[in-house]
């Protein structure tokens, strides 16, 4: 596929991002939204970031930076224009998108996982929030005091990848 040809093609690719956007309802870092659309179709990275682009460009879509990623979130605007153009998008793509967003969202909500943020609470000592939720319900929660924005990065970063061997030891440690 050329970026310059088969305008009925590169549109499709952008309603596809909208779409799965809009089926989110919330937002979805860069890397993710890529690994999702490729699930479901084959698209170059390059073209994938200037679908993105022109996508904010018109205010379809808003991007923002949180903890060093670029989230994506759909707008009224694009949701307005995904209501006039969804029916470029075959059923049978809808079908995939669906039970690939389905399947994630039954992930998430049956398994812990880990969510970690940090916020100053002066020039010098940040806070950190480690929590472990399930079903949506906080399971545990634990707050930090951290000395640097970097220790509070890697506070955070530690609890997300290795929460599943962290949490057993403070559970053994509180109910000893």
């Amino acid at each position: 596929m050329k970026l310059n040809e088969d305008n009925e093609t590169l549109a499709e690719n952008k309603v596809l991002i909208l779409y799965i956007l809009n089926k989110l309802n919330k937002p979805i870092d860069n890397d993710n939204l890529l690994k999702l659309i490729l699930s479901i179709k084959e698209m170059n990275y390059f073209y994938f970031q200037q679908f993105l682009l022109d996508l904010l460009e018109n205010k379809y879509i808003i991007g923002y930076t949180k903890e060093d990623k670029t989230m994506y979130k759909i707008t009224d605007i694009g949701k307005e224009t995904l209501s006039l153009t969804d029916d470029l998008l075959p059923g049978i793509m809808k079908l995939q998108i669906d039970n690939a967003l389905k399947e994630e969202v039954d992930d998430v909500q049956n398994n812990n996982h880990a969510v970690s943020e940090f916020f100053p609470r002066n020039e010098h000592e940040f806070i950190v929030t480690c929590k472990l939720v399930k079903n949506n319900v906080t399971n545990f929660e634990i707050k930090l005091q951290a000395d640097s924005r970097e220790q509070a990065k890697l506070i955070a970063e530690k609890w997300e990848n290795n929460y599943n061997e962290i949490y057993p030891i403070i559970l053994g440690i509180l109910t000893q």
